[in-house]
């Protein structure tokens, strides 16, 4: 067990880094008796942090795969995915003897149960044999056609019984916000549908690049729409609506399907399926459309003065999303980061730990290397903090509603 298992999600589970100090805890350390303050925790800081940011003229808010793990099904049904997940769905899919004659294909290769790798692998054979019909290209191209179905299987998790408290309470946050302020937008690297059904249940309306009507067919024009409500005898000025958001999934979705020239809303079987699926080659794919339309409005956004971008979620392993994030911060002086993840520190270490944990648990991530260099030499906008998606949407009390 670690800290994580079981742990219900708390704001007091978030530590800040602190330069000078270290990873603080949010609450106080009070004196034996409880009546007084100790050492002062890390709660005004992060609640502060959250505030200015939700206040910004732009927020930006990114999750990847840690998000999904927030959401709860019952017993009996599937639970959110990570790779391991998909490893093994793909494994049961094919069966063992084909998943072992695959992998000793590439048994030069460093694969070491992971997925991407393999997949990487494969794509890159097929690629070089394209018109090969040897019986071991022939297992490969059935393998890869076998995995990415299984893939979107296995990540098909989030029915109407699926308790997604935290998209809902990050998502009600953001649609707290003032709504003459630019719309939020939500960025995701997950093909699931947690932030479409928690803002189903909320009546949230997701401005994400499709149509409104019968047929839902996706055109990047949809981007600049947004809803307003008209009243007889109005004056004619826009009143925009509240729990409007912008939504954008950058390696597609389990219900996206091209039909011919059109990409639409689906889940049935009929039409391809679009998404990007876990290898190395996501960085060229996402300059394909739609995904190229997603990661434009990714970069300018992150361009706009006055932005906050809030990441939780994200591991950063994705070059094509973690480059721009740096070079906004190297290069727009009104950008504030913050960054939330449980992967800072050693979750072994922390059941007991002092009030504040003085060092970080080393990472070869480039990025989490140089937002932690910046941090340390005392970048006030950029906001480092261990904890999970769940326990961050739960910190930042609620904005009171404004114009």
């Amino acid at each position: 067990m670690t800290f994580w298992n079981g742990n219900a999600a708390s704001p007091n589970n978030l530590r800040l880094f602190v330069p000078g100090e270290g990873w603080k805890n949010y609450s106080d350390q009070m004196t034996g008796d409880g009546q007084k303050v100790e050492i002062v925790g890390a709660r005004r800081l992060i609640e502060s942090a959250f505030l200015n940011a939700l206040n910004a003229t732009n927020v930006v808010v990114l999750t990847g795969t840690g998000s999904s793990f927030s959401a709860r099904n019952g017993a009996g049904k599937l639970s959110p995915a990570g790779m391991w997940d998909i490893w093994n769905a793909a494994k049961a899919k094919v069966g063992d003897e084909v998943f072992a004659k695959v992998n000793q294909c590439f048994k030069d290769a460093d694969v070491d149960n992971n997925i991407e790798r393999l997949l990487t692998l494969c794509k890159l054979h097929l690629e070089l044999h394209a018109k090969a019909t040897d019986e071991t290209t022939k297992l490969i191209r059935a393998f890869v056609k076998d995995a990415e179905s299984a893939i979107l299987e296995r990540v098909a998790f989030v029915d109407t019984e699926t308790d997604l408290s935290a998209h809902a309470v990050l998502l009600q946050k953001l649609g707290r916000r003032g709504v003459r302020k630019s719309r939020s937008k939500i960025f995701t690297t997950n093909y699931d549908l947690c932030f479409e059904e928690a803002g189903a249940r909320h009546r949230f309306t997701f401005i994400d690049g499709f149509s409104h009507s019968l047929r839902q067919v996706y055109d990047r024009m949809f981007f600049d729409y947004d809803v307003v409500r008209r009243e007889n005898g109005g004056n004619g000025s826009p009143d925009y609506i509240e729990n409007v958001v912008q939504f954008y999934k950058l390696h597609g979705s389990i219900d996206w399907r091209r039909k011919g020239g059109d990409i639409v809303r689906s889940e049935g079987e009929e039409g391809e399926p679009v998404l990007i699926y876990p290898r190395s080659s996501k960085y060229q794919e996402s300059f394909e459309a739609p995904y190229l339309d997603m990661i434009g409005a990714f970069q300018a956004a992150l361009r706009e003065p006055d932005t906050a971008v809030i990441v939780s979620g994200f591991g950063f392993n994705d070059d094509h999303i973690g480059r721009p994030i740096l070079s906004a911060v190297e290069s727009n002086m009104s950008l504030r980061l913050i960054v939330c993840d449980p992967v800072f520190l050693d979750a072994a270490a922390l059941p007991g730990s002092a009030h504040t944990h003085p060092e970080a648990k080393p990472t070869e991530n480039r990025f989490l290397k140089s937002f932690m260099a910046l941090a340390a030499g005392g970048d006030a906008r950029l906001h480092l903090i261990n904890g999970r998606f769940e326990d961050m949407v739960t910190c930042p009390p609620p904005l009171p509603r404004s114009l």
